[in-house]
């Protein structure tokens, strides 16, 4: 008999880690892609979510904002009817009328003779820094309102 001459073949399977690495990498990504649909729904669920809150939120705000200014132009115009009203009254009682006869009921009349008394304006001494650049640097600091005034 023959023997039958083996040629030597190099095996499929070069380096079985290799495969079982592959083996698992395709299960985790058929598992991967088994929830990935559900994951997109759920992304594109939450960004429309997102977006009709700030929606509602931003609608929200405008109408806080819209009775605010309501609230405004109503307190304005009780102000604005307070200030005639007092305005009135401040006119009544300074009226000449009503001056003449407070002054008859006192015992009050004109003066005879007028004197007109002069008075000099009070001298206040100033006193100057011994640092000149200091206060003039201090002024930078000063608020804009206590400057006005």
């Amino acid at each position: 008999m023959i023997q039958p001459r083996y040629l030597e073949r190099p095996s499929r399977i070069t380096n079985p880690r290799t495969v079982r690495a592959a083996t698992q990498r395709r299960i985790v990504r058929k598992s991967r892609a088994r929830y990935a649909g559900v994951a997109r729904v759920s992304v594109a669920l939450t960004g429309i979510l997102l977006l009709l809150m700030t929606y509602v939120l931003l609608t929200s705000n405008l109408t806080g904002l819209s009775y605010a200014v309501a609230k405004a132009a109503a307190q304005r115009e009780a102000l604005q009817e307070e200030t005639t009203r007092l305005d009135d009254r401040i006119s009544a009682l300074r009226s000449d009328d009503r001056l003449a006869q407070l002054a008859a009921r006192l015992g009050m009349h004109e003066p005879a003779v007028l004197a007109v008394v002069r008075i000099e304006p009070v001298h206040v001494a100033h006193v100057r820094s011994r640092f000149p650049v200091l206060s003039s640097l201090a002024g930078l600091f000063v608020p804009a309102l206590t400057q006005q005034q």
